[in-house]
Parts: structure tokens; C-alpha cells; sequence
């Protein structure tokens, strides 16, 4: 049989009917994607404002931290995401406990090169933190430091070096007792955009086989962001060759040629070898048009390795950063055509790279009217900024 052809419009509008689509709740926008970026605290609220057809904050700080429908995890490519809670033992067995192992091993040389401390000593630390936060419910970094002096020891880094520092131990501790799913990251200090969060005791995630973990995310990436390449897959999980071909075999997955805006190295031209889910080579019907404005560092704009598809090569310097992190972002019709910021007076404001016509024009200007009365006056600055975000912030219309 032959290999069916994929080409960038099916793909694009592919994005329009499995990601940029109105949901009622967070738990359905997060699935929708299979998990939102979280390494920015805004970009999660964000990304939810854009996919929900009555976006509030108060709505996705319930999601987060009340009824716990979605569970922060340190995980693919070591990048903290949220992800929906029937999700979290999937990615915790496929990913985020190796990861996890990582971090336990990086802490321990910290420990050992930098006070002479060992593994018993780390396992008191850790035992003496969790009983602290058993005892007061939630606490932040610093409540947690004053509770627990072990935490409250110092380590110089960079020794010799024009980044010396001293540190505490506290903050590399608390990472690896959240990378483990011992504790958990709850309503923060401040507004919603803060990264101050407090602690609590984390509820255990039971342990799935490594390769049944891995096949079922492989499963959900292909259903949200399917056709994707090895390469793509590869990016997104952090995994090795082989354990991403072991999953696509494990989903039974199908073989596909990506055509239109790819050659063998991924650039103009020719086509590549792509995969879907058994029975997902089927043309999708075209949706209607529709704009969005997705914030930095969206699941979306983050979904795939290679991105001359979706986002034009020739706007690449103005809307990602020298990292390849990228920025707020105005889309239309399944693609990249601008990108947005807040400016001076934390009014919405964007800018289009292209022409895409009067008919854009307006849904764009919808959009930013309704991301503007989400943000209602509260201003976020990415973590990751891009030439393009620093210029519309700045005032610098073009």
C-alpha cells in the first residue's frame, strides 16, 4: 500500500482543530495539547486564557490548586510542564523519574564538592523537610529554611570563578523532593504570575512500566500533534532514538510522507518521513479561519523540533530568542503571522509579518481586545524574551 501523503495545509489545519479550540474547562484545554509549558508561572494561564471560551484566573487557580485536575511535573526535555492528572503517571514513568534520578545524583555532588555532605545526610535533610511541611500544612522556600537548618547551610559555587557564589542548599533540595513528586508546588506568594510558590505534601503517583508509560504518551503526542517526525518526538520527550522508535512500534504507529516545506534536512522542498496514529491519515475538514494569541513558550509553538511549517524562517529572528525559546505569538488559520506584547501602559498591542487581509486583521483585534480583558491590567514580561516582544513592549509599534 502506498504511504499516504501530509501536507502543510492538512497540518495547519490540523493546529486549528485539535489545539487552538474553545474548551470549558482547564483540564480539557491542557489535555487538548497534552500539557502546558510551565516553566514561566504566567505562560500556563495564559496558554489556558487562549483556549477557553470564558477564560478567568480564578477558573485555572482552581484547576491548579484546589481541585489538583492538573499537576506541575518536571519532565520532557527537563522542562517543568502541567499536565492533566490521569496524564501525570504517564509522563512521571516515561520521563520525569529518570529525570528525577538525574537530579538526585547532580545534588549529591553539589552536596559532596561543596560541604562534604553525603547521602545519609540528604536523606536527614529531606526527612526533617518533609515532617516540617506535614506539620505546617504549606509553607514557602523561606518558611521551609527557618524550620529546617540543615536547609539553611551554605555552598560556595563557581570557586575562582567570575560567577562565585554561595548558596543555600534549600532551593536545590526542594527541586529534587518536587522532581520526585514528594511534595508539590501550591498557590503561590502573590498574584498568579509569581514564581514564590508554597510547598505541600504531594500525593504518589502509582508507577507504570517504562515502556507502556512511553507508548501511551507517544500516543497522546500523535493524537494532539500527529503527523510529527522521529526528530520532533525525539525533541519533545528529551528521549533517546530508540526508545522513541520502541514507542511508535509499541502504538502501532503509521508511516507517513510529509510533504511541502521539507526536504531531507527539514528545509524547502521535497518531503520526509512522518508518523500518525493507526488510522489518522485521513484528510481533516477545513474549520473556519480563526485567530489566537498564544503567550511565550505555548505547548503549541513548542510542539514540534522543526518549525519552517508553521512559523516562516524569515520571521525566526524576530520571535525567538538565541536559545530557540519562543515568543508571544499572533496566529491565523494555523500558522505564525505576528507576534503580541503588553506595552508600557499594559495595553495588548501586536504586530503582523505578513499580509494575511482585512479578515485576519479583525479576529486578531478581537483576540487582543480579549487577552487585554483577561489580563485586566496585570502586565507579564517572559522569562524568555525575543526581539520582536522587547520592541512592541518598549512602545516600538513599527
Amino acid at each position: 500500500m502506498a504511504t499516504a501523503e501530509i501536507d502543510t495545509g492538512e497540518r495547519r489545519r490540523r493546529i486549528q482543530a485539535r489545539q487552538l479550540v474553545r474548551w470549558d474547562t482547564p483540564l480539557e484545554a491542557a489535555d487538548a495539547v497534552v500539557g502546558l509549558h510551565a516553566t514561566d508561572a504566567a505562560t500556563v494561564f495564559l496558554s489556558l486564557a487562549a483556549r477557553l471560551r470564558e477564560p478567568s484566573v480564578g477558573l485555572v487557580e482552581q484547576a491548579l490548586y484546589d481541585d489538583v485536575t492538573l499537576v506541575r511535573l518536571l519532565s520532557m526535555r527537563r522542562t517543568l510542564f502541567v499536565v492533566p492528572v490521569d496524564v501525570a503517571p504517564v509522563v512521571d514513568s516515561s520521563t520525569a523519574r529518570d529525570i528525577a534520578a538525574k537530579e538526585r545524583k547532580k545534588l549529591l555532588e553539589f552536596l559532596r564538592e561543596g560541604g562534604g555532605w553525603d547521602a545519609a545526610w540528604l536523606a536527614g535533610a529531606e526527612k526533617s523537610t518533609l515532617a516540617a511541611l506535614e506539620r505546617l500544612g504549606a509553607a514557602t522556600g523561606q518558611q521551609l529554611g527557618a524550620a529546617v537548618p540543615a536547609l539553611q547551610e551554605r555552598v560556595t559555587v563557581g570557586v575562582g570563578k567570575p560567577y562565585e557564589a554561595v548558596q543555600t542548599v534549600a532551593s536545590r533540595v526542594l527541586r529534587v523532593l518536587a522532581a520526585e513528586n514528594r511534595i508539590r508546588r501550591d498557590r503561590p506568594r502573590g498574584s498568579w504570575t509569581s514564581s514564590a510558590y508554597r510547598w505541600v505534601p504531594a500525593t504518589p503517583l502509582p508507577l507504570l512500566p517504562v515502556e507502556e508509560a512511553r507508548a501511551e504518551l507517544v500516543r497522546r503526542w500523535l493524537a494532539a500533534y500527529g503527523p510529527g517526525t522521529e526528530d520532533d518526538l525525539k525533541w519533545w520527550t528529551g528521549w533517546t532514538l530508540g526508545a522513541v522508535r520502541k514507542a511508535l512500534a509499541g502504538v502501532g504507529a503509521e508511516q507517513v510522507a510529509l510533504t511541502e516545506g521539507h526536504d531531507a534536512s527539514g528545509g524547502p522542498g521535497g518531503s520526509v518521513e512522518g508518523w500518525v496514529l493507526p488510522g489518522d491519515a485521513k484528510p481533516t475538514p477545513a474549520p473556519e479561519p480563526r485567530a489566537a494569541l498564544l503567550p511565550a513558550l505555548d505547548p503549541t509553538a513548542m510542539g514540534w523540533r522543526e518549525r519552517g511549517w508553521y512559523t516562516d524562517p524569515d520571521h525566526a529572528a524576530q520571535l525567538f530568542d538565541r536559545t530557540g525559546n519562543i515568543g508571544p505569538t499572533v496566529w491565523w488559520d494555523g500558522r505564525v503571522v505576528g507576534g503580541w506584547a503588553q506595552d508600557p501602559d499594559g495595553a495588548v498591542v501586536w504586530r503582523l509579518l505578513e499580509d494575511v487581509g482585512r479578515e485576519a486583521e479583525a479576529a486578531v483585534t478581537t483576540e487582543a481586545d480579549r487577552m487585554g480583558a483577561f489580563l485586566a491590567g496585570t502586565t507579564v514580561t517572559p522569562r524568555f524574551r525575543t526581539p520582536l516582544e522587547r520592541e512592541l513592549s518598549a512602545g516600538t509599534r513599527g
